[in-house]
């Protein structure tokens, strides 16, 4: 069967609606234990609010094409995201392995959205245009400040680690 560019932009929506998911998920749970980075936990407390916009204005798009988003993808990428943010919290290194990880995901979404920009004309979608270029700018903003902040934050590791030695 031969899918439409409406077709595979509609696929591409729901699964950029269950990574946003995902996303969120991963946020509240490492937002609760990042007490002791108070920049990094303030920062991923504002990419979570980015994140609920991100999460309406797929809705927006979907609902424009007269679809909706897939309660099977949403609930999977939930439940990995948890299952994640458990692993990640019973290593000693956890914001560490959250930071890598997190500088990767960033780093996929922001391929997603440039993914569904390319098929916005062909789709048929114009509208979807903006929310998605708002959407991908958010994206590149939050792994730009992962992306300058790993040195810091693996210092700040480090020297935890070492009071807690000593």
């Amino acid at each position: 069967m031969t899918q439409t560019a409406r077709d595979i932009f509609i696929v591409g929506l729901r699964n950029a609606h269950a990574m946003e998911v995902q996303a969120r998920e991963l946020m509240e749970r490492q937002s609760e234990r990042l007490t002791d980075y108070p920049e990094v936990q303030s920062k991923v407390k504002q990419h979570l609010d980015e994140t609920n916009a991100q999460l309406q204005r797929l809705e927006a798009c979907l609902e424009s094409c007269g679809e909706s988003s897939s309660t099977l993808k949403d609930t999977t990428t939930s439940i990995m995201a948890n299952t994640q943010a458990m692993m990640h919290s019973m290593a000693g290194d956890e914001i560490l392995k959250n930071t890598f990880a997190n500088n990767a995901f960033e780093n996929f979404e922001i391929a997603a959205y440039k993914s569904l920009l390319a098929l916005c004309n062909d789709a048929g979608a114009p509208t979807a245009r903006a929310p998605l270029e708002e959407s991908l700018k958010e994206e590149q903003r939050m792994a730009e400040w992962i992306d300058s902040h790993v040195e810091s934050i693996t210092k700040q590791y480090m020297a935890r680690e070492q009071r807690e030695v000593a």
